[in-house]
């Protein structure tokens, strides 16, 4: 059985004049929704994963946004030109793991309507241009009041 989780991802302080979203599907089939342009403050992508129960220790996460095979499962974020930003020089994604998240965590979050799975990213990359790849170092998942 499949059931919901509330996901929320933080992308701080990322370069200014850059659109970013999140993506739906995978492949050539994909859509980019939650489009932001970036300023001086972070950006916030809320949005629901589904997980699936399994017999195994990895927690199977599923749904529009979900990425990756079962034990390396992700989101991304689109950047640029991949978030159909057309004027923009920047054409990248950014993969964030759906990694570490304990079925403790999870049971915690079903039971109670009030917690959401929050990440925080940093928005921008060693470059000065935005994050991209997988993002290095990843702090986790937390569980957060859904309502800051």
């Amino acid at each position: 059985m499949n059931q919901e989780l509330p996901v929320r991802i933080i992308l701080q302080s990322p370069p200014t004049g850059v659109d970013f979203g999140l993506q739906k599907g995978s492949g050539n089939k994909y859509e980019t929704i939650q489009k932001q342009q970036s300023n001086k403050n972070d950006l916030c992508f809320e949005f629901k994963i589904l997980v699936k129960e399994t017999n195994t220790a990895v927690p199977d996460f599923k749904g529009p946004y979900v990425q990756g095979p079962l034990s390396e499962r992700f989101i991304y974020i689109d950047i640029g030109t991949c978030a159909g930003q057309i004027n923009s020089v920047w054409s990248r994604r950014l993969k964030i793991p759906l990694r570490n998240i304990s079925s403790e965590t999870i049971n915690l979050l079903l039971a109670d309507s009030s917690l959401i799975l929050e990440t925080k990213v940093a928005g921008t990359g060693k470059d000065g241009g935005p994050n991209c790849a997988t993002v290095k170092p990843f702090s986790g998942w937390q569980l957060v009041p859904i309502h800051k």
